[in-house]
């Protein structure tokens, strides 16, 4: 049974979260599946219809 409110990431206290988020803005590389998924689609329809403004 949990407490309402009250949550424990182990990822989180290790310090993995922090190492993901900081690689992520050095590189520009997406670390989810979502963002990664986001990056190579809107690179695929850059390459299909041309960059727009």
């Amino acid at each position: 049974m949990k407490i309402p409110g009250v949550s424990f990431s182990l990822k989180r206290a290790i310090g993995v979260t922090r190492a993901k988020q900081q690689f992520s803005r050095a590189t520009g590389i997406p670390t989810t599946k979502a963002g990664l998924e986001r990056k190579i689609g809107q690179a695929v329809i850059s390459a299909i219809f041309g960059k727009k403004k």
